[in-house]
Order: structure tokens, then C-alpha cells, then sequence
């Protein structure tokens, strides 16, 4: 970012959230198993974010915008900023768009049904919803270990990333003096 970006309102997106923009702005959100999808149009300088935490919404058709909690589940989150998308006259391949997060932070301790884990699901239901829609990804930064830290510039799509340190657990450890 330059110098004249650090001027910029700072909006701190929550898990569950989703921020929709023409106005600039700086979204930071730190992922673990959560996953973060941007979306931004460079011809409006229109941006989006969203802040899933659960891979997909238990209504059995397809969530059409009318889910009351969109942001909690990705697939309704990128179907939402989708269509917001189309009604501004976005093409969908005009849409720029960038994916984060879906780590097993939690080691073998997290697991959902079918035994796989959740930032794995995340990952996997942001993948299938994405070629739904007809997005393509301009880049991605998923798995592993460690949790991440992003700052997304709703003003020229650009993302940085932070990668942060697994947590470490000590078992059993006993202080002495």
C-alpha cells in the first residue's frame, strides 16, 4: 500500500460479516478456519468481503439472498456478493476475485461430519460455489497451519496478507522455582 492508503477508514470485519463498498476503505480480518473471499470490480472500484465460518447454509435449496445470516456461510456469502455484484451492472468476469484462510488452526480437534476438517470444508464449499457462479480465482492463500491476517483495499482490490504463528500447546508443563 502507499502512503496516501494509510489515510484510509479502518473497518474491522467480524466472523459472520460481509462488507459491501463503493467507498474506500481498509478491511482487516484474521482467519483461522474462516475463510475470507474478495470480490472487486476495477471499472466501479466496487469491493467486497466476506468473513465465513461455516461451509454451507442448512436451508435444502439453494439460499437466494434470503438466508437471515449470510455471512456465517460461505456459500451464501459468495452467492450474496455475487448477485450484489450483478445488480450494480458487474459482469461476473469482470469480478476480481481472492480467497483466504481455511486452516486446521485447531490441529485434529475440529473435525465436522464425514470426518473432514472445517477449514478444509470451508476451502472446498468456497471452491465448488465459486465455479457455480462462474468466478474465476485470481489468487488464493488456503491451508495449512497457521491462521492469517488480512487487510483488503476496497478501492483497488489489493490484499496483504500476514501469516500468523500456529499456536503452540504445552502440555503438562510444571514451573519450578
Amino acid at each position: 500500500m502507499n502512503t496516501s492508503e494509510n489515510t484510509l477508514p479502518v473497518i474491522y470485519l467480524k466472523s459472520g460479516e460481509i462488507h459491501f463498498s463503493a467507498q474506500s476503505a481498509s478491511v482487516f480480518t484474521v482467519l483461522g478456519s474462516c475463510l475470507a473471499v474478495t470480490m472487486f470490480n476495477r471499472r466501479l472500484g466496487l469491493g467486497a468481503i466476506c468473513h465465513g465460518f461455516l461451509p454451507e447454509c442448512q436451508k435444502k435449496k439453494q439460499c437466494g439472498g434470503d438466508c437471515p445470516e449470510p455471512g456465517k456461510y460461505v456459500d451464501c456469502a459468495i452467492q450474496l456478493m455475487t448477485k450484489r455484484f450483478k445488480q450494480q451492472g458487474v459482469a461476473v468476469h469482470e469480478i476480481e476475485t481472492k480467497m483466504f484462510g481455511g486452516a486446521d488452526t485447531l490441529g485434529e480437534g475440529l473435525v465436522g461430519r464425514g470426518g473432514s476438517f472445517i477449514g478444509k470444508r470451508n476451502t472446498e464449499m468456497a471452491l465448488q460455489t465459486l465455479e457455480k457462479e462462474g468466478l474465476s480465482i485470481l489468487s488464493l492463500d488456503v491451508g495449512g497451519a497457521a491462521g492469517r491476517k488480512i487487510f483488503f483495499n476496497t478501492h483497488t482490490g489489493e490484499v496483504l496478507l500476514k501469516r500468523l504463528q500456529p499456536r503452540v500447546i504445552l502440555a503438562d508443563m510444571v514451573c519450578r522455582e
